[in-house]
This record gives structure tokens, sequence and C-alpha cells, in this order.
């Protein structure tokens, strides 16, 4: 008898301090609207719930019509947020992306979801020339996060990109490097916004 697959939620982290790039980054408009809404609409077409991670100060900056996750701040960097979607829905398997992704597109979204192998902790996206887990472009099972929580209580280390190199993961790659580009500062800012026109 197969196990049941879990049902798939997206979320996106919004709740960083934003501080190399000077402003916040889920507001950033690199496609029209602000790009937390970008990424949200974009899971919408691939995930049974959808909802934005951030701080109880940021709600403000975020329409109704968003359903919204506060940050627990029981944990550091971005496991605060995904631990905080998972103690929410537990049993969900959690579609993560940065809100710092702005070439990210629908189609390496579709292409995560149709790799998922949820008989692994995750499904991660790689660059090929890094060949590393992108933690906040990863399908999270929920085995992952419910493991993850030991993890954090047995370590210093609150990377979770180390925890996934250490743990049974799907890595996949997308066509082009490009689409997990990070936007952190202005400059990167100005690179992104050039290639996308």
């Amino acid at each position: 008898m197969s196990k049941e697959i879990p049902q798939l939620y997206g979320l996106v982290l919004a709740g960083g301090k934003s501080t190399r790039m000077g402003s916040d980054k889920g507001l950033i408009d690199y496609h029209g609207r602000p790009q937390q809404e970008y990424l949200y609409h974009l899971l919408e077409q691939v995930c049974t719930e959808v909802y934005v991670s951030m701080r109880d100060e940021q709600q403000a900056s975020i329409s109704n019509e968003f359903n919204v996750i506060s940050d627990q701040n029981e944990y550091r960097g971005p496991f605060n947020g995904i631990l905080s979607a998972h103690k929410a829905h537990p049993n969900v398997a959690w579609m993560v992306l940065a809100c710092d992704l702005p070439l990210l597109d629908l189609d390496s979204i579709k292409n995560l979801v149709m790799q998922r192998n949820p008989d692994k902790l995750a499904t991660s996206y790689a660059t090929h020339e890094s060949g590393l887990p992108e933690p906040l472009v990863t399908i999270w099972e929920p085995a992952a996060l419910k493991k993850s929580i030991e993890h954090l209580e047995s370590t210093d280390s609150s990377c979770p990109r180390k925890y996934l190199i250490n743990s049974d993961i799907q890595l996949i790659h997308p066509d082009q490097d490009e689409v997990l580009y990070n936007a952190n500062s202005l400059s990167d800012y100005e690179f992104a916004k050039s290639k996308l026109g």
C-alpha cells in the first residue's frame, strides 16, 4: 500500500530585515507588483494553499487578500519562517521561496513540483555551478521539518543549507542557474532589472 503524499502548500519568506538592500525586499517591484505578491501568485498556480511569512510589524504592508503566517521567533534565520509555517500546518509539505529571487519564473516552479520526490526529506534546486541545495527554493516534506527541529536543538548551526547537505534529499537543476539569482543589494537589483528588461 503506497503512503499518501502530503499536500503541497506554498510559503513566500518575507520576514528578513533586508539590511543590505536598504529597503524591504518583499516590497521591491520587479514585475509590476511587490515581489512577495508576485511569488505568492506564482505559488497559487501549483499549491493547495499559499502564505506569506513575515514579522508582525510588516503585516500592515500587505492587503488582507493574502494569507499571512507570523514569524514565531523560536528559531534563528530562515528556519524561523519555515518552522512557524510548519507549526501552523504540520502535516503538509512546504514549497518555500525567498522573496529575493527576482528571476524565478513559473516554469522553474512547475519543474520543482514535477520532480518532487516525497520519499526524500526535501526536493531542492541547486545551481549547476555550486551543486549545493538552495534551501529557499525547496519543497520541504513534513518529515524534514520535524527532523530539523531536533537538529536545531542539538547544534549551534541554524543554516538550512547545511541541514539539507547532511540529509537525504532530491537535488534538481534549473535549465539556467540565473533563475536562482539572489538580489540582496542595490547592484543586485540593477542587475536583475537589466535581465528582466
